[in-house]
């Protein structure tokens, strides 16, 4: 991810496969995009992780926004 920084997403190939994770908690930022997408609230995703700011999720949300952009610009390996 090269036009946005991310201070609040940790990626450790030691700790969950190298999966990104919100601040090293072992929470990977699909979990949270998930609970999100399920309609969960940030009240109730907040509660479930109470470690969790309001910031982590957005970030979260960001962090997937932009893989979904520099994933929609990669060259294509798929054959015409």
């Amino acid at each position: 991810m090269s036009a946005m920084t991310f201070q609040r997403i940790t990626v450790n190939p030691h700790q969950m496969g190298g999966v990104p994770c919100l601040r090293g908690l072992r929470i990977p930022v699909a979990t949270v995009v998930g609970m999100v997408a399920d309609g969960m609230s940030d009240e109730r995703i907040l509660k479930a992780y109470p470690d969790f700011t309001g910031d982590d999720i957005r970030e979260a949300l960001r962090y997937a926004a932009e893989a979904v952009r520099e994933s929609a610009n990669a060259p294509s390996t798929r054959e015409p």
